[in-house]
């Protein structure tokens, strides 16, 4: 069923809004100045993909994983699950696989006083393009 018909309730904002509002708000960096930044020391990419994600279609070397489902609670100081990366005085760009898991997470994260980034069209972009993928082993 969809949205309107008998028993499914359209709901106020649907999840395609709340990407395209969040993206309004937040820095957005394209694929090909992402992997122009690859080789920058000062910044890490933080992949929020499933860990199956990551093992099937490989990741960015060197980023971090760090699961949608653990994000504020690993960048907030004053969580018991706070990562220590997240203190680091470095750009953080985050991604996902196309851009709207990372874009709702970027601007909870803004909100959250944690200023980041993320790749506006995602990892599969990203290998698309020619970016750096290791795979997992």
């Amino acid at each position: 069923m969809k949205p309107g018909e008998t028993g499914v309730k359209k709901l106020k904002m649907s999840s395609a809004e709340m990407v395209t509002r969040a993206k309004e708000r937040i820095e957005e960096i394209g694929t090909e100045e992402g992997i122009r930044l690859f080789e920058d020391p000062d910044v890490v990419f933080v992949d929020i993909r499933d860990v199956r994600e990551r093992q099937k279609l490989g990741f960015i070397p060197g980023s971090i994983h760090c699961p949608r489902g653990m994000l504020e609670f690993w960048v907030d100081p004053e969580s018991p699950y706070f990562k220590d990366v997240f203190a680091e005085d470095k750009k953080f760009v985050f991604h996902c696989a196309s851009g709207w898991r990372s874009a709702l997470s970027v601007s909870t994260l803004n909100d959250m006083g944690f200023e980041a980034a993320h790749l506006k069209d995602g990892f599969n972009d990203w290998a698309k393009q020619g970016g750096p993928v290791e795979q997992s082993p």
